[in-house]
């Protein structure tokens, strides 16, 4: 099993987290995002989107970091993590579209401008992230994961931006829940950090 992945991605993270959360270590294979290798024509190969992450298991090659956490999470039956019923699955699914939609145009955007020099509009970046993070902050009053008793794949889909968030100069310090949030996932067995960089808030 291989993971192409860019240490500097939130998505890619959020497939390495996962994974080692759940005891699986594939190699690691690091695309140079710098010099255009996830647009060359052998990694487009594996991948038509040009994006990171994508992992390739027995020949199958799996892109996009929410269907990672799926696939790994049938694949090696952590029904914990990804429960069934049709209400815990509905519950997921809401926050994995969270992660897709507000958290990517939102923290992950504002990020992308300091670390990367994306030509988003920083006010408008970060009014999204503060917009999503007062729901996810009262989501999180009286839970200690996203709207269950114990982390699921939705807890992974949204931690890595929201981590990293300062870096994009959204400031995490009005939202108590979010904070201890991040500590109870950071403190879980098999976490794995995401790379910080020196931009933002943080630089």
């Amino acid at each position: 099993m291989k993971l192409y992945y860019h240490p500097l991605s939130g998505h890619s993270h959020r497939a390495r987290l996962f994974l080692s959360l759940i005891g699986v270590q594939p190699e690691l294979v690091e695309v140079d995002l710098m010099k255009g290798a996830h647009k060359a024509p052998e990694f487009l190969k594996i991948n038509r989107f040009g994006q990171v992450p994508v992992l390739v298991d027995d020949g199958v090659a799996i892109s996009d970091s929410n269907a990672i956490l799926i696939y790994a999470a049938k694949k090696y039956g952590k029904d914990d993590w990804l429960p069934e019923s049709p209400q815990a699955a509905a519950a997921i699914q809401r926050w994995l579209s969270v992660a897709a939609g507000e958290i990517a145009h939102g923290p992950a955007a504002a990020r992308l401008i300091t670390v990367f020099g994306a030509k988003y509009d920083p006010e408008q970046v970060i009014g999204v992230a503060h917009g999503i993070l007062k729901i996810i902050e009262a989501e999180l009053d009286g839970h200690e994961f996203i709207s269950f008793d114990h982390p699921t794949v939705a807890d992974v889909a949204l931690y890595s931006y929201i981590a990293r968030a300062p870096e994009g100069n959204v400031d995490l310090k009005d939202y108590p829940n979010v904070n201890a949030w991040l500590r109870r996932i950071e403190a879980l067995p098999g976490f794995v950090e995401f790379q910080k960089t020196p931009a933002g808030l943080n630089a």
